[in-house]
């Protein structure tokens, strides 16, 4: 931004020099009255003449926000590559020559561009002093970054504050020799005792409370595979897999830092890596997971006990649920995968219970590690490497930001929405919620159009999809309760952030997470309550399936998504196609299974599920014959599906409310040094959206796991699927952007 604004200024300091010259001079020559009169004269219209062509009616805008928003495209353009070639390339080439990834990170993409300007803000503001008067959550803020940063403390203590727990818990056999001494440990006590330390509770199977997908008003107990320590996709593959030894050799040389003997670890370790390994070939895989109707299993707790009696369930359940939430055996929970239990309680039988409590030991020290010592730490990034190519650690600073502000995966929500109170009260523009709602409205308006124009669709399913696009809500960037200090002190009420003591913090954080989902069980839902849409300092955006409701925090409103006070050609191409892809969710092959309440019920026409399965097979395809070039891996087109389809529907909703837009409001003005048409700076903005330089690690990862395509499929396939797209930039049919054949599901 300080470039646009020095040109600008740079162009004004010229005019007023030129006035004081200009006057100078007749002052010097003539010393007349009526001369220096005229000659301000034309000065100042002069002045005004440029101010009218900056602010009025010319053909380009060169207000400061185009200036920088022309300079942030022409930085990442390459216009020497043909548009219809290859698209991502001429809208993201000279990002991808130029941008250099720092050793720290695994990729450089628009969010993590914006993310970190999001972090610099934060960090000023959880870094500051303690403040006695300030709201009690405000504090715990700056206590938990005090915490993180407090390596002195955390080196001196070293590896105590997780061996007491350890110990409490039972103790890693591989690193007490005594262990085999306790008959008494079973794995159902080990969980029973994580929950009330603060640890997961999903290592043998999961254990969730969330909405019932058969009746959105109400919550239910879900049981599920495993969460495992390393993605399922990876653990199939066997010990032969790169990846999994890497695993193997992080397990064992953490277990040598702990003081096991390395012989011991090798064999022992790798015993309990099989036995993860073994829980891993009995789940489900992802593209597996798409069809809720076959994960939706509901059964009363004596059934389930009849079906699966390697524990006592009634019992068990209980000792995870907070206080003073209990159930008995009529109790109805949902058994998501049959399949896995069909096979646990054999493995759980055939297995020595010293493997198991290796295994979850291994599984409470490996997510410690990030909130202990430098040497363990040490070892952490070097399995980092193997798994996403990051060279170096974060900056401190950086890796206490996240982790208080809850955007690090590994840690729970914790502090989020105190950090977010804080973020929208300090730097969110406030008018930006209805600009941004103004668009909303628009796409929805054009995807109501699409709904109705289909032609494959029956009317009575095509009346259900207008119903449930008309009740789908929508949340911008923060609710209005965050501006509450005492609505937010309610909610913290129970957490506890001790500055001196680092891992218990982040283990309460957990403990109170846990406590607050849990407690949810007999409660009614609440499908507008402001807790669900108070993570507001993200740079992400969401479609949530039971509130059939989208959601643009206030962290992605901002630089390449959204300004209010620029070309609407900008914001109908980054943060509409945004919109219109988590519209499209509520109808993509996962979201078209609920009704408008988020109810799980098939309210397609037999006729009308077999046009819309055949489109979907399309995108499939499409997508699946993609190859990325530095790993030489597929994309996964049925993972993907999701993504792909709110991808495409996204782009296309966007571009025909920004036509109907300047039908309504006229054209809109050029950006300073880009010569294209609002219609061609669109497609470039959108495509924008997505330049990223990843790092090949990294790029296997995405592509094994992610349901999202990576980068260059979200632009060269939605593009190449828009008859708009070829005729804006006259595309000859038959061209890599232009293909005769094209995919479109909405």
């Amino acid at each position: 931004m300080n470039r646009g604004v020095q040109n600008v200024t740079n162009i004004q300091q010229w005019w007023f020099q030129r006035s004081i010259l200009e006057i100078l001079l007749i002052l010097m020559s003539t010393l007349s009255l009526i001369g220096i009169i005229v000659s301000l004269s034309i000065v100042v219209a002069e002045k005004h003449e440029y101010e009218s062509q900056i602010n009025k009616g010319a053909d380009v805008c060169l207000t400061p926000e185009c200036i920088h928003a022309a300079s942030l495209m022409l930085d990442q353009m390459d216009e020497t590559v043909e548009p219809c070639d290859e698209f991502y390339n001429f809208a993201c080439g000279n990002f991808l020559k130029e941008t250099m990834i720092p050793d720290e990170k695994i990729l450089i993409n628009t969010f993590s561009k914006i993310d970190d300007k999001l972090q610099e803000s934060l960090h000023a503001l959880i870094s500051d002093k303690v403040n006695p008067n300030d709201s009690a959550p405000f504090n715990m803020v700056k206590n938990l970054y005090k915490a993180c940063m407090n390596r002195t403390l955390i080196e001196h203590r070293g590896l105590k504050p997780l061996t007491a727990i350890t110990d409490q818990l039972g103790g890693w056999p591989v690193v007490k020799d005594e262990w085999d001494t306790k008959s008494e440990w079973s794995w159902t006590w080990a969980v029973k005792e994580f929950r009330k330390v603060g640890y997961s509770t999903d290592h043998i199977f999961s254990f969730s409370i969330d909405v019932d997908l058969k009746n959105s008003a109400t919550q239910i107990i879900y049981i599920d595979q495993a969460a495992l320590g390393l993605d399922q996709e990876y653990l199939i593959k066997g010990l032969d897999d790169d990846i999994v030894k890497a695993y193997y050799e992080y397990m064992v040389d953490i277990a040598v830092i702990y003081g096991a003997d390395r012989s011991r670890a090798n064999r022992e370790l790798k015993e309990s890596l099989e036995f993860e390994m073994k829980l891993a070939n009995i789940s489900l895989p992802s593209e597996a997971r798409r069809n809720f109707t076959a994960l939706y299993n509901p059964y009363t707790l004596k059934q389930v006990q009849q079906k699966y009696p390697f524990i006592q369930w009634v019992k068990y359940i209980n000792a995870l649920l907070p206080s003073p939430l209990s159930v008995d055996e009529n109790e109805v929970i949902v058994i998501n995968v049959p399949s896995y239990f069909n096979s646990l309680g054999q493995l759980l039988q055939d297995t020595p219970k010293r493997i198991i409590a290796n295994y979850m030991m291994w599984r409470v020290t490996k997510f410690s590690s990030l909130f202990l010592t430098n040497e363990i730490r040490k070892r952490q990034l070097v399995y980092n490497t193997a798994i996403s190519g990051a060279q170096e650690q974060d900056a401190r600073w950086k890796e206490c930001t996240d982790i208080t502000s809850g955007n690090m995966e590994i840690t729970s929500g914790g502090l989020s929405i105190a950090v977010g109170a804080l973020y929208v009260r300090k730097y969110f523009r406030h008018d930006s919620k209805a600009a941004a709602l103004e668009i909303v409205h628009e796409i929805r308006k054009e995807f109501e159009l699409l709904l109705r124009k289909v032609n494959w669709m029956d009317d009575e399913t095509r009346k259900s999809a207008l119903n449930k696009l008309k009740v789908m809500s929508t949340h911008i960037g923060y609710p209005d309760e965050i501006m509450d200090n005492a609505k937010i002190e309610k909610y913290y009420e129970n957490l506890k952030i001790n500055e001196n003591n680092y891992l218990q913090s982040v283990l309460n954080m957990t403990i109170f997470d846990t406590d607050f989902e849990f407690g949810k069980l007999r409660k009614p839902v609440n499908k507008t309550d402001w807790v669900n849409f108070a993570h507001t300092a993200v740079v992400n955006a969401f479609y949530s399936v039971p509130e059939n409701s989208i959601e643009f925090p206030a962290g992605i409103l901002q630089e390449q998504f959204f300004s209010a006070d620029r070309p609407r050609y900008l914001n109908f191409g980054a943060i509409g196609s945004v919109i219109g892809h988590e519209i499209t969710h509520g109808f993509d092959d996962e979201g078209c299974q609920f009704d408008l309440n988020g109810n799980l019920i098939d309210w397609w026409n037999e006729k009308t599920k077999e046009h819309y399965l055949e489109k979907a097979k399309c995108i499939i395809e499409q997508y699946g014959n993609y190859t990325e070039s530095s790993t030489d891996l597929k994309v996964n087109g049925i993972l993907t599906q999701g993504e792909n389809i709110a991808d495409n529907g996204g782009i296309k909703e966007a571009y025909l409310a920004y036509q109907k837009w300047i039908e309504k409001n006229g054209p809109e003005r050029k950006l300073p040094g880009l010569k294209y048409t609002p219609q061609q700076m669109f497609w470039i903005s959108a495509a924008q959206n997505w330049c990223a330089v990843n790092r090949p690690e990294m790029m296997n990862l995405q592509i094994t796991t992610d349901p999202h395509a990576p980068e260059r499929f979200r632009v060269l396939g939605p593009f190449s699927n828009r008859p708009e797209f070829a005729r804006d930039f006259n595309c000859p049919v038959g061209s890599p952007m232009n293909p005769t054949k094209k995919c479109e599901v909405w």
